[in-house]
């Protein structure tokens, strides 16, 4: 096609944007159209990796897998599953191409090194202008961490995938001089076998997200196979060189009386607040999930830690839901020894949660050098909205009824100056154990500014298992039938409910505001 688009098959590199080309910045900064592969979760690394080079009005095709390693239940099994998927992929790209888009395919590592640019190419590189751009692999990035060469003189590398048999492994390990085993994450243990039955686990080292600040250099022997990710590779250097490099460091060791120095990086500790939104993982974040896996220590309320998968290498602090101070402080206290913490709320942590509660800490001098950083998530307030449709679409205010830190008094003052200013309202903590009278108070105190057919939401353990939503007038809501995991929102003089024909209910507020006559 004479006026068709360009193709590019761009590698970005193992994971540093600094690593990215030249060349390759230059086209994915002027590229119409940016694609890259995601998993379910949607994080994507190649495009966290070219996010420098991105421009505003760029057209980004998110090409987001079926499966990874899961079962699925398509007629032609894993395979068939892919070959469907590539086969959609290659046509949303086929799209742009004919519209004489170009469009830049990122590609983590090198394009043609155990990519998936590769099967779009087979598809497209027949029909259309195309070129691909060579990127930095994982393997290369790894021997520069180490200091080791990965080859000289006559040696011969061998690149391996993990998912070869373990004693295929081995016997392709023993025949080469250096080797690269990629494609690790739930292969490691099989790897690490094999290394061991070549004899070759002694000077074999583990390198995980080499290039990225969650990078980790490890000898293969001293690895825990639950820690390993995907993004990880088995390196043997230069077994040549590494003799050669470990003459000179005894010898200069000697004369200068000292040990040498390991390679390796020294962790530094950090408290990330995250925000687990209202519940279950289909509320996470990719970053909050992100922040969780990289987490060497896990602080919280029970119930809330109970929501994250156990993973033993992590230590997990559990306390009562009336200590946040002594929470914050143990935290930081944690990091500062240099440990990864994440601190875990519901909902949002910036949202009467734990963040505000960690930073008033953490501006204290003793803990001025611990990194803290807030990491957002789903709120009450949006979740339960979302379940009735829109009553959050206008203004809206957000309170806690909740007296255990502030008297009832400044409650009782700021639901009137709310209710007056005809604001829809977002009540947390409605009521406890030990508190339920605030729940009729405060309808007492709205219905002096909102009609009593004004519609009100309770929603209950949005997201769990005893999920449910109560559609009611303000002058009909029953205190009796709103507890702590509650959420409530009161709706404005603006704010309607209606019955659509499918015999369901919606709750919206316009976005125009139209003023109500005086009555």
């Amino acid at each position: 096609m004479v006026n068709a688009g360009r193709l590019y098959g761009v590698g970005v590199g193992p994971g540093d944007p600094e690593l990215v080309t030249v060349k390759a910045a230059r086209l994915i900064s002027r590229a119409e159209v940016v694609a890259y592969h995601s998993a379910g979760h949607g994080h994507s690394v190649a495009r966290r990796i070219a996010e420098p080079y991105l421009r505003d009005g760029q057209i980004e095709e998110q090409l987001v897998y079926p499966v990874t390693v899961e079962a699925t239940d398509h007629p032609g099994g894993y395979r068939g599953a892919l070959e469907e998927f590539y086969a959609e992929a290659a046509a949303r790209l086929a799209a742009h191409l004919d519209a004489g888009r170009d469009v830049v395919v990122l590609a983590e590592g090198d394009p043609f090194f155990y990519g998936s640019y590769m099967h779009l190419h087979q598809r497209l590189a027949h029909r259309y202008r195309s070129e691909v751009v060579p990127g930095v692999t994982s393997m290369n990035a790894a021997a520069a961490v180490l200091g080791r060469p990965l080859v000289e003189g006559d040696e011969v590398l061998t690149v391996l995938p993990g998912t070869l048999p373990t004693a295929q492994l081995s016997a392709r390990l023993a025949d080469t001089d250096a080797a690269a085993v990629v494609k690790l994450g739930r292969t490691f243990g099989s790897v690490r076998d094999a290394a061991e039955q070549a004899g070759m686990l002694t000077d074999t080292y583990y390198v995980e997200r080499v290039g990225t600040e969650n990078e980790r250099v490890l000898p293969l022997a001293s690895v825990e196979p639950e820690t390993v990710p995907y993004f990880s590779l088995a390196l043997r250097p230069s077994p040549l060189a590494t003799a050669t490099m470990a003459t000179m460091a005894t010898t200069a060791a000697q004369q200068t009386d000292t040990a040498p120095v390991p390679s390796g990086k020294q962790s530094r500790g950090e408290v990330v607040v995250v925000g687990l939104g209202p519940a279950g993982r289909r509320w996470l974040t990719p970053e909050a999930q992100a922040a969780l896996s990289r987490a060497t220590d896990l602080v919280g309320y029970g119930p809330y830690l109970d929501r994250i998968p156990a993973n033993p290498r992590q230590r997990r602090h559990p306390s009562d839901n009336r200590v946040e101070t002594q929470r914050a402080t143990f935290a930081l206290d944690l990091a500062r020894e240099g440990r990864r913490v994440a601190v875990v709320s519901s909902g949002d942590p910036g949202v009467f949660a734990m963040a505000s509660v960690v930073l008033e800490i953490a501006v204290e001098p003793r803990w001025k050098d611990v990194p803290v950083q807030v990491l957002p998530g789903l709120t009450a307030a949006q979740a339960v909205a979302s379940r009735v449709g829109a009553p959050l679409g206008h203004d809206y205010c957000v309170l806690s009824l909740s007296d255990r830190l502030k008297p009832w008094e400044v409650i009782a003052s700021r639901l009137a100056a709310a209710a007056a200013a005809d604001l829809v309202l977002a009540i947390y903590n409605p009521a406890s154990r030990s508190r339920g009278w605030q729940v009729a108070a405060a309808r007492e105190l709205l219905l002096e500014h909102r009609a009593p057919d004004t519609p009100v939401v309770v929603g209950r353990d949005v997201g769990g298992a005893e999920e449910r939503i109560t559609l009611t007038r303000l002058a009909d809501l029953d205190p009796a039938g709103v507890d702590m995991r509650c959420l409530l929102l009161i709706g404005s003089s603006q704010t309607q409910l209606i019955e659509r024909g499918d015999d369901s209910w919606v709750v919206f507020t316009p976005r125009r505001y139209v003023p109500r006559a005086p009555e």
